[in-house]
């Protein structure tokens, strides 16, 4: 019992930061989402009106459009660029912990700074994007000012801010390989594709699986790239269900109950998610 009490006690501070900042703001919003108030006067309880308010808003569409299509994009990039990365630095013999060092930078910056630093590299003017296309003589771009680049341009900042913590995780996984598999591999006449095709794949399912998830979780609740970047537009074209969320509170007069009904539908997506991937993990073990 005291050995107990010890691992509680140390447990503690954790599970007051989980109650106070997680679970909690959990359990408020989806009481909000049932009641239409401003956090000021008594609440009033509206039942399912919240939530068809959000169904019939015409951004309503758009928002999971862009969200489905930015966490598409973002995973064709920011899933499978940190894989390829770490297979890179897993075959270098030198200067690997520096390269390592650099692709994991980004993430030490703050999401602020990084994102105010693309916004200079888009600038349609001095920008340093438009002045690379310049150099090769090719016509610059608005890059966040046109609904065609807009969202893809958010897809680029997201992959460089996030892609060091992937690359590290599957280079752990790409180091705990046997490499009795390569050597047998290469005994049997199998290339540098065969080798992750049928040894690399094989052997780091789970970690592709976890990060899977984990890639659809982060892309699909996206909130700094648009707030800061585009402010939704042009033409909401990079309106995501997360900024939507924040202009129901803070924008359109503060329905805190429409913003928590929009999230609701997000969590809701999220765990069916989750479920899906504990599903094929669990399988995978079997």
């Amino acid at each position: 019992m005291r050995r107990n009490l010890t691992a509680y006690g140390f447990l503690c501070a954790a599970l007051f930061c989980f109650a106070v900042f997680a679970w909690y703001p959990m359990i408020r919003e989806f009481i909000l989402s049932f009641q239409k108030t401003n956090l000021i006067g008594s609440p009033q309880w509206v039942g399912l009106d919240n939530f068809t308010a959000v169904v019939q808003d015409p951004a309503f569409g758009q928002a999971w459009l862009n969200t489905a299509e930015f966490t598409v994009l973002a995973l064709l990039c920011g899933y499978a660029v940190p894989f390829v990365v770490a297979l890179v630095l897993n075959e270098l013999r030198h200067a690997r912990a520096y390269l390592r060092f650099v692709v994991y930078l980004p993430v030490m910056l703050p999401p602020i700074v990084a994102v105010l630093l693309f916004k200079w590299f888009f600038d349609p003017g001095p920008g340093l994007f438009n002045q690379i296309l310049d150099f090769f003589h090719l016509p610059g771009l608005a890059w966040l000012d046109s609904s065609a680049t807009a969202l893809i341009s958010l897809v680029i900042v997201s992959t460089w801010m996030n892609m060091g913590s992937a690359t590290l995780i599957y280079l752990a996984a790409l180091q705990n390989i046997p490499p009795e598999l390569y050597e047998a591999a290469e005994l049997d006449g199998a290339g540098i594709l065969k080798r992750i095709r049928h040894v690399t794949i094989p052997q780091t399912r789970l970690i592709l699986l976890l990060m899977l998830m984990l890639q659809i979780v982060a892309t699909m609740q996206v909130f700094i790239e648009p707030y800061m970047l585009t402010g939704g537009g042009p033409e909401n074209a990079t309106v995501t269900v997360a900024y939507l969320m924040y202009q129901y509170a803070f924008v359109y007069g503060q329905n805190y109950g429409a913003g928590g009904a929009l999230g609701m539908m997000l969590m809701i997506v999220l765990l069916a998610f989750a479920a899906f991937q504990l599903r094929l993990t669990r399988e995978d073990k079997s």
